[in-house]
């Protein structure tokens, strides 16, 4: 003979009615005895503690409106499936409200979370924890707990140590305190931010010396590039000289000041909409209409060659730009990457130990 089925699956997609039917199952339970406290025999476990509010909400106030004998869908549905008449099905409600009310924490619709820590809780003497031990939920002390734990690795792991002390001078160098303290709790907090945190978890299993290396590599292409914009200078500079041009032969000396800019110092070089010169370029502005022939013509007979310079300059600069971005933030990345990875520690430490404990009972 087949035994009967021991539980029933109910797959729905979202908003096809799951908790209307979990519900009208557990009313059923309760509502199939003659016993009023039936509900105390009864877990029922839901993932949110939204979930579970709702779902004693319905039971409550279902019963509530089948007690009181209002028009109810659920009330039909129950006293056909449970074969129970209306007057007997009203009954049961109005007494079983009442003993839910009066016996309120055996009314057990609650959090898998809730539940399991309650358990290990009532256990924790057998499991060698404190009896008052509590589930910390606040993630900002967490936070705050791994950096301490990464900052007192200094010292210790040489590694860590260079990249925590390359961090505060790049804070110096912006002009920032150099205590990294407060900076690594303020730029931690990036982490509990669910999307971004998804994001740390792609480079989750790469290490500080991966970053330290990309930052070294950034470094060492910043440098080249400089050393372009700097060859890129002194080239034009060379180019005018040649024709025995000074730099107030050139309109408001503009062009050759940003050569002689690029040659001697190329990151305090201004480009684009931030000076007029590349509209006077456009527009074949490149001397007075005053400025004698002879000059003129000798301007023009290398202006196609310094054009080309200055639109290589621009091209270099906007890859200087975008790296000396990526460079700047390549260190503090690998400090926010080392305080995940602490984060990660402390929590699977304390999983290990909760689901220890769990697996003791």
């Amino acid at each position: 003979m087949p035994q009967p089925a021991t539980f029933t699956v109910y797959n729905a997609s979202a908003g096809s009615g799951k908790t209307f039917t979990l519900v009208k199952e557990y009313l059923k339970v309760i509502l199939a005895s003659d016993d009023v406290f039936t509900f105390q025999k009864i877990l029922a476990i839901t993932f949110t503690n939204k979930a579970a509010a709702e779902m004693k909400e319905r039971v409550i106030t279902t019963l509530q409106a089948i007690a009181e004998g209002k028009p109810n869908e659920m009330a039909e549905m129950i006293g056909k499936e449970l074969a129970i008449s209306p007057q007997v099905l009203k009954e049961r409600c109005r007494q079983i409200i009442v003993a839910i009310l009066q016996n309120y924490a055996a009314f057990h619709i609650t959090t898998i979370d809730s539940f399991t820590h309650k358990l290990i809780k009532s256990f924790a003497f057998d499991l060698g924890l404190s009896l008052n031990f509590e589930v910390s939920l606040d993630t900002k002390e967490m936070l705050k707990e791994a950096v301490d734990v990464l900052i007192s690795k200094i010292g210790t792991d040489k590694e860590l140590t260079d990249a925590l002390v390359d961090f505060s001078i790049q804070k110096i160098s912006n002009d920032a305190s150099w205590d990294i303290a407060h900076d690594l709790n303020d730029i931690a907090q990036i982490l509990l931010n669910e999307t971004d945190r998804f994001q740390f978890q792609q480079i989750a299993t790469k290490e500080l010396k991966e970053f330290t290396g990309l930052a070294a590599a950034l470094e060492d292409s910043y440098k080249k590039l400089i050393a372009k914009q700097q060859q890129l200078g002194a080239q034009a500079l060379a180019i005018i000289e040649s024709q025995g041009l000074a730099f107030k032969d050139f309109y408001y000396s503009q062009l050759p000041k940003h050569f002689l800019g690029l040659a001697d110092s190329p990151e305090t070089v201004k480009f684009f909409d931030e000076t007029k010169l590349k509209a006077n370029i456009e527009n074949d502005v490149f001397y007075s209409k005053s400025l004698p022939q002879p000059k003129a013509a000798a301007i023009d007979s290398i202006k196609a060659q310094l054009v080309e310079l200055y639109l290589l300059s621009e091209e270099t600069h906007a890859q200087v730009v975008l790296l000396n971005l990526t460079r700047k933030t390549m260190i503090p990345l690998a400090v926010i990457n080392a305080i995940h990875h602490e984060l990660n520690s402390i929590q699977e430490e304390e999983n290990t130990v909760l689901i220890s404990a769990f697996n003791q009972l």
